[in-house]
């Protein structure tokens, strides 16, 4: 019996099966696709996210990142990272990065699919495999989270994302977020001469559609073409009835999701990794779920209030404005999100 099995080898799943490893734990991660994995995402990882990666031994190539900016027309609002720097990194280097982590400590990733899940008062098996431990950490439309009847109906806005990479130079090393009434376009420099530009939107079109949608950031890309496939992502929230279920716990965005709008996806499914293998260890899974309440927590009530802001034209166009005219309130904002 292997102590625990990883249903998902993206960040979560690859940072779990490293923390477990590095607890002196057994850890195998069952994955379909090959590595790298891609998805649709914004590429930055806040300053807190970078330093869980080197906590994991993990430093990968990227753009480094030093605050956020929001851009509406002639409005802009920033603010610096107090507490270090963050990243911009492209998913494939950061899925290749941890990949190759895990496999320096004996990480084993197994092609396929968990499928059905057993549980008994001693174990899991999955995947023809029995282990101690099952840790799902198999997306945003988790399989595994399905299967165990933990969906909750979705509620509120129904955001999508979509993402793209243009190769021209980085003309800032902030994450820039251009808002115009039914969206927002993220761009995240990630090498020196790549930015990604990911759009989160409520409304259904086509990418090509968007990039012309926010002026000044197609004035900044200058026409150039788009590289790479364009990946999606959605709906964003994902709500769930709990993250422990016998010996199975959710982690990353199988353990439910607000929204991107923020960029803290990565720095969180590190978090919550890093929060699940410490309950296991300490022989008390069921801790987890307070944990992960608690690391979430300003997570959740910062984004969940933009998003509902934001889904509001009216009120949603009086976010750049208020972030410009407050400077002190927004960089507290950001502060708190790293």
């Amino acid at each position: 019996m292997i102590d625990v099995l990883v249903a998902g080898g993206g960040p979560a799943g690859l940072a779990t099966a490293i923390r477990a490893a590095l607890a002196g734990m057994e850890a195998v991660v069952v994955e379909p696709r090959p590595n790298p994995v891609d998805k649709a995402c914004g590429e930055g990882v806040m300053p807190g996210g970078v330093r869980s990666l080197r906590a994991l031994g993990v430093e990968p190539a990227g753009h480094p990142l030093h605050g956020i900016r929001y851009v509406e027309g002639p409005r802009r609002a920033q603010a610096a990272f107090r507490d270090g720097t963050g990243l911009g990194v492209r998913r494939t280097v950061l899925s290749a990065a941890l990949a190759a982590r895990a496999a320096d400590l004996g990480v084993r990733v197994v092609p396929g699919r968990v499928g059905e899940v057993r549980q008994d008062p001693d174990g899991v098996r999955a995947a023809g495999l029995r282990a101690r431990w099952l840790v799902a950490a198999d997306g945003l439309h988790s399989p595994v989270r399905r299967a165990l009847g933990l969906d909750l109906p979705g509620r509120g806005p129904r955001r999508y994302g979509l993402r793209r990479h243009y190769r021209v130079p980085p003309w800032s090393d902030f994450v820039e977020v251009h808002w115009s009434r039914e969206g927002e376009a993220y761009v995240t420099p990630v090498a020196e001469n790549l930015v990604g530009v990911a759009v989160l939107t409520t409304a259904r079109r086509p990418y090509d559609a968007w990039p012309g949608r926010f002026p000044e950031l197609a004035a900044r890309l200058g026409g150039a073409a788009g590289t790479g496939d364009v990946r999606g992502a959605g709906p964003m929230r994902q709500r769930v009835r709990g993250r422990v279920a016998g010996r199975v716990l959710l982690v990353g965005d199988a353990a439910g999701y607000v929204d991107a709008l923020t960029g803290e996806g990565v720095a969180l499914a590190l978090a919550s990794a890093d929060a699940a293998v410490r309950c296991l260890r300490a022989g008390r899974p069921e801790a987890y779920e307070a944990a992960w309440r608690r690391l979430s927590l300003r997570h959740r009530l910062l984004t969940g209030a933009l998003v509902r802001v934001g889904s509001r034209r009216a009120a949603g166009r009086l976010i750049v404005p208020a972030a410009s005219r407050l400077p002190g309130v927004f960089a507290a904002a950001v502060h708190a999100l790293q």
